[in-house]
């Protein structure tokens, strides 16, 4: 039983954190530049494990019964995936900007943290998948069972976040040029956009 939870735990928590968003697009261009991509995989594995054992420990059904938080959540995400998206806009229709993005000095570590901590933080679909999808799929097994889906599924976040951060460095000579800085930024700027959308009129 709980080797099974802990399989199921696992395969749940890779297959709902490797869609593109918010999260991932920042850690892959922090891991394009090498700027702090050790602190920010564990902001955002350590943040998963968190809200992971909130979930599974019941806070799941603590935002179902307060649907005003969720609400406050998800007016906050949208407004900054909205000024986050108009930031990496500017980046891709500005060629200076281009230039340092691709490897000059960048953002500090507290502001690097503060933004990733906000893209996890205050995304409502981290709190609807993870806290309440998850933890529903935990809440049929034992104690012990859903202790070892909760491990499981922050082996799989520490597992994704690293290989995405870390990983990232290997598609380093694509991004050798400001025109694939470019495409990426456009790309960001357009995802958060859409998602920060999505939040609003959802």
């Amino acid at each position: 039983m709980t080797t099974t939870a802990l399989v199921h735990g696992f395969t749940s928590t890779a297959l709902l954190i490797m869609a593109i968003g918010a999260q991932n697009a920042f850690v892959l261009r922090q891991g394009l530049r090498r700027e702090h991509v050790l602190p920010v995989v564990m902001v955002c594995a350590l943040s998963d494990a968190v809200l992971l054992q909130a979930g599974v420990w019941g806070m799941g059904g603590v935002l179902a019964a307060r649907p005003e938080w969720a609400q406050f959540m998800r007016w906050a995400g949208a407004v900054f995936l909205a000024g986050y998206a108009l930031q990496a806009g500017a980046r891709a229709l500005r060629p200076a900007h281009l230039l340092v993005s691709a490897g000059g000095p960048g953002a500090s570590l507290r502001t690097t943290l503060l933004t990733v901590t906000a893209l996890t933080w205050l995304n409502p679909h981290v709190y609807l998948d993870t806290v309440v999808l998850l933890g529903t799929m935990a809440s049929p097994y034992p104690v012990w069972g859903r202790s070892a889906f909760a491990v499981g599924g922050a082996l799989a976040s520490a597992a994704w976040f690293t290989a995405l951060g870390f990983g990232a460095r290997w598609l380093a000579p694509v991004f050798a040029s400001p025109r694939a800085w470019r495409v990426l930024d456009g790309v960001t700027a357009a995802t958060m956009m859409v998602l920060a959308a999505v939040m609003a009129l959802s």
